[in-house]
């Protein structure tokens, strides 16, 4: 005989395979309020109004807005915040590189605050925040025709390496998107043209995996070099927006062939996200770098479904959850797999892009 607990519960599982939505609805509910959780836990302990940043941090500061934005796009009740964030990152932040306006010696840095800014864009329809974008891609530009070909990651010409070629890229893709006419045309053959050194470049290996950089003197991968998995994200995005401006299938094909060579190299036996080299902490720079991978898979995910992306965003999702967040402050340090430990602005925020982006593939 049925207890009444045994009962519910057996009331439940059949609501459950009749709705199968209610399941999956709640789940997306639950993951989303943790997402809200993470991120004003964020703002609440490392964003400085006075300074526009976090933690006095600049190019992570740029991936923090982003996520600002991401969350807003998503929850109506988070735009007021949104946009207060975004006005006093405005006035305030530029020239805190030691550069003018939003730009330093490194062109990634440079990349990421084009890339938000256009986020910030999306949700506003602000032309002030396009402007912005428009100039540091302007700024960009000059590090163009690198040694080796493609572009160079900083000023003094010191690297030509994955992320500055894939955020250049990228960059250029997302402003194609969002104009027309001869500028539509121009910033998309400057993504062709980095697509076509890019795929051509070596950086790319017969795995399926970007690595870092080339060799400056033979201009050759050196397969000794770092496969950040940021470098893995950033090119996703990159050719999702090209796609959606000029589609072409291997577009995609080579975003999946990249996001599978991750979920199945990259990750822990339980298949919760990894760094390179494993644990590097405490280090604001590679702890940021899992929340771009996350951020842009949940892109691929949207332009090409694939269940294997729902399913390693919410294990990754559970399991930063579960072990790698302090219940008593919410903090949430950089290795998901846990324990809780070292946590910075930059695991905070690469946290919540994972809870975010397991909410809307949920």
């Amino acid at each position: 005989m049925f207890s009444r607990r045994a009962l519910l519960v057996e009331l439940l599982l059949l609501a459950i395979q009749a709705f199968p939505s209610i399941a999956l609805d709640s789940r997306a509910a639950s993951y989303m309020d943790n997402a809200m959780n993470a991120t004003d836990v964020l703002n609440n302990v490392y964003y400085n109004s006075g300074t526009g940043l976090w933690n006095n941090l600049w190019w992570n500061s740029a991936n923090a807005l982003t996520v600002v934005a991401d969350l807003a796009k998503a929850s109506s009740a988070y735009v007021n915040t949104a946009e207060g964030i975004f006005a006093s990152t405005f006035q305030n932040a530029p020239g805190r590189a030691k550069g003018p306006g939003w730009t330093d010696n490194y062109y990634d840095d440079e990349g990421w605050w084009a890339l938000a800014w256009l986020d910030a864009f999306d949700l506003t329809s602000n032309q002030t925040y396009f402007g912005a974008a428009v100039g540091i891609y302007n700024d960009m530009q000059t590090g163009n025709n690198a040694t080796c070909g493609g572009h160079w990651w900083d000023k003094p010409h010191s690297q030509n390496n994955a992320i500055g070629n894939e955020l250049y890229m990228s960059v250029a893709a997302h402003l194609a998107e969002r104009t027309s006419g001869d500028d539509r045309t121009g910033f998309l053959n400057d993504a062709l043209r980095e697509w076509n050194w890019f795929k051509n470049s070596g950086l790319i290996d017969s795995n399926n995996t970007v690595h870092d950089g080339l060799n400056l003197t033979t201009c050759q991968l050196n397969y000794n070099s770092t496969t950040w998995t940021y470098i893995q994200g950033v090119i996703l995005g990159a050719l999702i927006s090209l796609n959606n401006v000029q589609s072409d299938p291997s577009y995609l094909q080579t975003a999946s062939n990249i996001a599978h060579a991750v979920l199945t190299h990259m990750v822990d036996s339980n298949g919760i996200l990894i760094e390179w080299g494993g644990s590097l902490t405490p280090d604001e720079n590679a702890s940021q770098f899992k929340g771009v991978f996350v951020r842009n898979l949940l892109l691929l995910q949207q332009a090409q479904p694939d269940d294997a992306y729902v399913s390693f965003l919410q294990n990754n999702a559970d399991g930063l959850w579960a072990n790698a967040r302090d219940a008593a402050t919410g903090l949430i340090g950089p290795d998901w797999q846990g324990p809780y430990e070292d946590n910075g602005m930059s695991s905070q925020n690469s946290a919540a892009s994972c809870l975010l982006a397991a909410a809307l593939i949920s």
